[in-house]
């Protein structure tokens, strides 16, 4: 659960479902990658947009996070990996 606190940023209660959109070119790289950093936590991988050209493609990344660190890792795992242009 989210709640937003005047002033500061949201404060998480863990644990929480989280998603996170993972956008790069080749649609089976990203897979692998999400795969790869998210090991054998419990989620689920849905296609969910590409360019208009067709170079990019997004994946959504739903997944329940147990602490604002366990978020955070993924989060970086999934930025520092090649086959991942960006992560929201």
């Amino acid at each position: 659960m989210i709640i937003h606190r005047r002033g500061r940023g949201p404060e998480i209660e863990y644990p929480c479902p989280w998603g996170y959109k993972v956008i790069g070119v080749d649609v089976e790289l990203l897979r692998s990658a999400i795969a790869e950093v998210i090991q054998e936590r419990p989620h689920t991988v849905t296609p969910s947009s590409r360019s208009l050209t067709g170079k990019y493609h997004c994946l959504d990344v739903e997944l329940v996070v147990t602490s604002e660190e366990s978020r955070l890792e993924i989060y970086e795992g999934l930025r520092r990996h090649p086959a991942v242009k960006i992560v929201l």
